[in-house]
């Protein structure tokens, strides 16, 4: 399969990543900012500001997948402000012209709300967004220079793979191109959205360790995804050939929702690659990568 590959940066994605955490504490449990940092947040809101938080929390979730899709259509350069003074000032057709062509179901009931989180949006920028987003965005930009260099080193297939280390973009999806975001506030998770044709994949980059002393973070992941004997089984168990959770769930006499838990702590240690074999399928098998990366770490933090 044949696919075009583009990654792309921005300080807006992340504008819109931290505020999706925040407002709807999804994966709050698995990601590295942790329930503290939102405490924190918190801390900075008036109460009537957090009631506005509670509320955008009841919206749609599928909400994020278009204000990311508009993201993409930004202006060049468009920094957070410029963005969310473009979309407020966009009309309704201009809007569902941009978006069209990503979701085709989407209508003029939706841009009513999406116009609705500008306000909020603003308020996050102000309150916290601010203060981060030049250092993020250095951040970011090296992170997809170092990525873009390998464009004429490897497949598109394997770019991917490395970049989100283990997503599988199997054959037979409708994806002609895949637009790879590299992500700061979803460490150490992965996620990605099918629109029409096109793939987004949000990538984990990791922050630099600040003491040098203390293990480093990707080695606490997989030391402690190791650390279970019920994770071990789970990864004996798909060493032969990628299983969808549905299979595990019927071969292990285990729910859904335990396993999704193991399998998240496995995935976010790089343990696992995940096929996406349709759109709404994924497959888990072994990373073979994982293992090496965890005796990489171990030497190096140890000094052997």
């Amino acid at each position: 399969m044949y696919y075009d590959v583009k990654i792309d940066v921005s300080s807006v994605y992340e504008l819109l990543s931290s505020f999706i955490i925040y407002t709807t504490r999804k994966w709050v449990n698995n990601l590295d900012v942790g329930q503290e940092w939102i405490d924190e947040i918190e801390s900075r809101l008036s109460k009537e500001e957090r009631a506005a938080f509670a509320e955008a929390s009841e919206l749609p979730f599928s909400d994020y997948d278009l204000l990311y899709a508009l993201i993409l259509e930004r202006q060049p350069e468009a920094d957070a402000v410029q963005f969310l003074d473009d979309l407020a000032e966009s009309t309704e057709e201009a809007l569902l012209f941009k978006l069209n062509s990503y979701v085709l179901t989407v209508n003029s009931q939706d841009i009513s709300r999406l116009k609705g989180y500008i306000p909020l949006l603003r308020i996050w920028y102000d309150r916290y967004f601010r203060e981060i987003e030049q250092q993020y965005e250095a951040l970011l930009l090296e992170d997809a220079e170092e990525k873009r260099a390998l464009f004429y080193k490897m497949d598109p297939g394997a770019l991917v793979e490395y970049a989100s280390a283990g997503l599988v973009v199997e054959p037979g999806l409708p994806v002609n191109k895949v637009v790879l975001l590299p992500s700061i506030h979803f460490r150490p998770i992965n996620t990605y959205c099918f629109y029409e044709s096109t793939l987004v994949i949000q990538y984990p980059l990791d922050l630099p360790e600040l003491d040098e002393e203390e293990p480093p973070i990707c080695l606490l992941r997989l030391t402690r995804a190791l650390a279970s004997p019920e994770r071990l089984r789970l990864l004996r168990y798909i060493a032969d050939e990628p299983k969808s959770i549905f299979e595990l769930a019927q071969s292990l006499s285990q729910s859904k929702e335990y396993l999704m838990h193991h399998l998240m702590l496995l995935r976010v240690a790089g343990l696992l690659r995940i096929h996406l074999v349709e759109r709404d399928t994924e497959k888990f098998t072994i990373r073979p990568d994982g293992a090496s990366e965890l005796q990489i770490f171990l030497e190096s933090y140890i000094r052997l």
